[in-house]
């Protein structure tokens, strides 16, 4: 029998941020991925300067070979309303590519990387045998939202409002394309849908362009995401055929209940335990911290990982994005009056710089976690 001290079950950002972090513990490390790497993986993708800090990212070095697309500004609006521009004097974030990211993050940690499809969990007092040929003291979920470890725990929520369904594409685009668009590589564009429901997104990352849009109804999405390209080229933001097909997701918004992190021998980090931000729905700054926090626990349980010896890793989550919200305004306000108010708010430039941008989308007021690794802390 095959064994390791700490298996993790996902090699993207939530996955890799945990391994990292356990660099320097004396543990013996496993990153499991159903996919080799470079990864096809499309995602609107930008990370903020919290998340450059908190893993240590030395952008220029990043930069030689990856995209890395400073933003300074943001164009928002409602799908076929009235749009505002914010713009900043330094970048609020970086545009990045997922197959790039993931990738950078994988070969700079110090784990040992395999591919291959977990097909079978075993639990007992001493830990997890996958597959019935490894066995693991502590599994780790970070497997996005379709993770077998989070079906296991019973992490999935049965509301369809927490779940959001996307379909996005990401394309280099050619010179001609861009030269008859609008679309600034600096500055990305955020539509909310009219029945608030949902967003779309048009950001320029360099030569590439990536065009999506994400809602909890999952009813009719594709023709949402068509009247989405028809308002962008309406309103000459893009031209030219979209250079590929769409690719859909899903993903878990934090929000109306408390995720189950942990139990006996396990947890869970990232989408796999629900945690994209409940207005946005970005969820690399959650999976990297809830990657970092895993392992910070993990190093002081010492080899044993019993549920109560998890759980200061449930307790410093809960702490650091709060204690998720029950009610929202779209329970007890009229639908109409909701979208009324929304049109005109979002019609405001104050508003959107504050709130949307600032508040929602970057959470500018939330400092970087501590980057923490298990070497030093063991100091």
């Amino acid at each position: 029998m095959d064994t390791c001290d700490v298996l993790i079950v996902g090699g993207g950002p939530a996955g890799s941020s945990c391994a990292w972090g356990l660099a320097g513990a004396g543990l013996e490390v496993r990153v499991v991925d159903r996919k080799s790497f470079p990864r096809d993986k499309v995602c609107a993708g930008w990370i903020t300067p919290q998340v450059v800090e908190s893993l240590q990212l030395d952008l220029e070095d990043y930069a030689r070979e990856n995209v890395c697309q400073p933003i300074t500004g943001f164009r928002t609006g409602m799908i076929g309303g009235h749009e505002v521009e914010n713009r900043y004097d330094h970048p609020v974030s970086y545009g990045i590519r997922r197959c790039e990211f993931d990738n950078y993050l994988r070969e700079r940690t110090p784990a040992r990387h395999e591919t291959w499809t977990i097909e079978s969990l075993e639990h007992s007092a001493e830990g997890w045998t996958v597959n019935g040929s490894l066995r693991t003291k502590l599994l780790i979920g970070a497997g996005g939202h379709f993770c077998p470890v989070a079906r296991l725990l019973g992490a999935r929520t049965s509301d369809a409002r927490l779940v959001v369904a996307a379909q996005e594409i990401e394309f280099a685009a050619t010179v001609e394309q861009l030269a008859a668009g609008s679309v600034e590589a600096a500055v990305p564009e955020l539509y909310f849908c009219p029945d608030l429901a949902g967003y779309g997104w048009c950001f320029r990352k360099g030569p590439f362009l990536n065009i999506g849009l994400g809602r909890t109804d999952r009813e009719q999405l594709g023709a949402h995401v068509e009247a989405f390209v028809s308002f962008l080229r309406d309103r000459g933001k893009i031209a030219g055929d979209l250079n590929g097909r769409f690719h859909g997701h899903a993903y878990q918004l934090y929000e109306r209940t408390v995720p189950k992190l942990i139990d006996d021998q396990v947890l869970l980090i990232g989408d796999a335990a629900g945690l994209a931000y409940p207005q946005s729905g970005e969820g690399i700054r959650p999976a990297v911290e809830s990657g970092l926090l895993a392992a910070r626990t993990i190093h002081n349980a010492a080899g044993r990982y019993e549920r109560a010896l998890l759980q200061p890793y449930s307790d410093a989550l809960t702490s650091r994005l709060g204690t998720p919200r029950t009610t929202a305004a779209s329970n007890w306000l009229p639908a109409s009056w909701l979208q009324f108010v929304a049109a005109r708010l979002m019609a405001s430039r104050r508003f959107a710089r504050r709130v949307v941008i600032e508040n929602w989308f970057l959470h500018m007021h939330e400092p970087a976690l501590a980057a923490e690794r298990a070497a030093t802390s063991a100091v």
